[in-house]
């Protein structure tokens, strides 16, 4: 049985996972009621709360998970606002560990958007002027040489610690640059990879990495609680990161270290640094590339059309964008292209227009590999006023068979450039991964419309499904949370030294192998319903794919066993007094 971290948040407990599960504890009284992965609420049983110094501190009625769960539930659909109800689910997540991850695991579809997404944004914003219990690991890059002391008042040893998920919150979903307050955003990823992946919440590390925010507003404000300064770059960054990493790797050597919402060029960064050499992921280059894979792979199931022949066009080459045409061009390498000739694939739109090859340095490093050279385009329509070529002339003259947007820019997938798409394609697959809904790229019912029921659709925000001429249309949802709690489970359970290019595709395919794509307006992709279930089976795909590679530090007999055991249960277990 693998070893189990004293939660650290519970104060001198030692936690015993096995048949019988129970918790030892010294604490007593309110320091028990105070604990969340203590605290059982009104269902300690009578024994417990003598032996535990609970008698007269709770209501006499000794309650069930289940009775709690639909109390909670009720006091959460009364709340009329989506930042209300993340007020209210941080509050239980604070009070009540195993309550909040039943509650979340039984309504993931509602609550991943409360829990995360834009709602987290509006949360953030409000961080600094809210009191509330501290949660996780802030690291300022002022004081570099007490990394090590703050890992070390978790408590936790070598073996502890599973998965840290750590940012430095400059490019937050929706609201940018948010300072000392992205500490919400490690807090809410890691809930889900709890609630939709079982990975179990006392080892698991949430951690803000300080470097000073550009924002104005926090700036001046006396409230603000984080480093009142504008954001540090450079080489003194650089050696924070190493230091962070230095630090996390040493003493927790089997950790998987997640990155989360760093600017483009510093995440990509980070990512070629490191990946290599540590265990490290990611999500906002990695994750959405890899479930874009996944109904990428759905899609030329039912096209019949391989992935390497594949004409496509990415509109809004940022983070996302281009991480969505790294997870496809290595498709298309292990499917038999050279990198050259998969790169060639590709027509990458920014503001800018099409990427090209003489635009210096206006592109980033990430976008160089996909710069078209600009002899292709001479003979195409460029903007008067500043040459750039616009995504209908893209779309006019490569005729893709798939259009991927991340853009950030509502309504751009036009219906004369979808209908000029369609022309030249019997499957037009278009992809709109842009969210919320009111800035996604196109609304799926024109896409139906527009292409007479033809296009394999894919979208950021959930959309209801579509009748039309007798079908009714399943629009998959390309949410990150569909792969990478798998993807942390499987990389857990295997011990995974890194995490390799095929971990990412097995993950991808796996998630695709869930779906009857055969059958009319299928979905590409699972439902969020069934989250639980599709992490399980990514999570055997990733680890029996590091097994492969030599990658795993473990052996493994029975993966899918394995994976099954390692998967944390909202239960209560028995508190015993020591």
């Amino acid at each position: 049985m693998r070893p189990r971290a004293i939660p650290f948040l519970a104060p001198r407990t030692d936690r015993r996972r096995s048949e019988d599960c129970y918790y030892e504890t010294r604490a007593r009284g309110l320091a028990v009621l105070n604990a969340p992965l203590l605290n059982k609420g009104t269902a300690f049983t009578h024994e417990e709360r003598r032996a535990l110094g609970l008698i007269g501190l709770l209501p006499p009625e000794i309650s069930t998970l289940e009775e709690q769960v639909k109390r909670a539930y009720t006091q959460y659909d009364r709340l009329q606002d989506a930042l209300s109800k993340n007020v209210y689910l941080t509050a239980l997540h604070d009070r009540n560990e195993v309550l909040f991850y039943r509650l979340f695991s039984e309504h993931l579809r509602e609550m991943i958007p409360i829990v995360n997404d834009l709602t987290v944004g509006m949360a953030m914003e409000q961080y600094h002027h809210e009191c509330r219990p501290p949660r996780g690991i802030y690291l300022s890059i002022n004081h570099v040489d007490e990394i090590d002391e703050a890992f070390s008042n978790l408590g936790a040893g070598p073996g502890d610690i599973d998965l840290i998920l750590a940012t430095d919150a400059e490019h937050v979903l929706g609201i940018g640059d948010w300072g000392i307050g992205g500490i919400e955003v490690s807090i809410g990823k890691l809930a889900i990879c709890t609630a939709a992946g079982g990975i179990d919440p006392a080892r698991v590390v949430p951690v803000m990495l300080d470097v000073g925010t550009n924002r104005e507003t926090l700036l001046n404000d006396p409230m603000y609680i984080g480093n009142r300064r504008p954001r540090v770059r450079g080489a003194r960054y650089d050696e924070f990161i190493e230091a962070y990493v230095s630090s996390v790797t040493r003493l927790f050597p089997h950790a998987l270290l997640q990155f989360e919402d760093f600017a483009p060029g510093n995440g990509r960064r980070i990512l070629e640094k490191y990946r290599d050499r540590v265990c490290i992921f990611n999500d906002d280059m990695e994750g959405t590339g890899a479930i874009t894979l996944a109904a990428a792979i759905s899609a030329v199931r039912i096209c019949g059309t391989p992935l390497r022949n594949q004409r496509i066009v990415i509109f809004g080459a940022g983070t996302a964008g281009i991480g969505v045409a790294d997870q496809l061009r290595d498709a298309m390498v292990r499917d038999g292209l050279t990198e050259e000739d998969a790169t060639r694939r590709f027509w990458c739109v920014d503001r800018m227009g099409l990427l090209t090859a003489d635009m210096g340095n206006r592109l980033h490093d990430f976008q160089t590999a996909y710069a078209r050279p600009p002899t292709q385009s001479q003979g195409w329509r460029h903007d008067p006023n500043d040459n750039s070529i616009d995504l209908a002339e893209v779309v006019h003259r490569v005729k893709p068979t798939m259009l991927i947007g991340a853009s950030s820019s509502p309504g751009t997938f036009t219906e004369a450039i979808v209908r000029d798409m369609a022309a030249h394609t019997e499957r037009p697959i278009v992809f709109a991964l842009s969210n919320p809904a009111a800035r996604s790229e196109a609304i799926p019912a024109d896409l139906i419309a527009w292409t007479d029921g033809r296009a394999l659709i894919a979208t950021g925000s959930p959309f209801a499904p579509i009748t039309h001429k007798g079908v009714t249309y399943v629009v998959a949802q390309i949410n990150n949370a569909m792969l990478y709690p798998g993807l942390a489970l499987g990389t857990i359970v295997a011990r995974a030294r890194r995490i390799s290019s095929g971990m990412f595709a097995a993950a991808a395919n796996a998630a695709s192998s869930m779906v009857a794509v055969r059958q009319a307006g299928a979905s590409l992709l699972p439902q969020i319903d069934d989250l639980r279930t599709v992490s399980v089976t990514v999570a055997a795909a990733v680890a029996e794919a590091a097994c492969a590679e030599g990658l795993a530090g473990v052996r493994i007999d029975d993966i899918v066993q394995e994976v099954h055991d390692a998967m944390w249960q909202p239960n209560y277990c028995q508190v015993r007094a020591s």
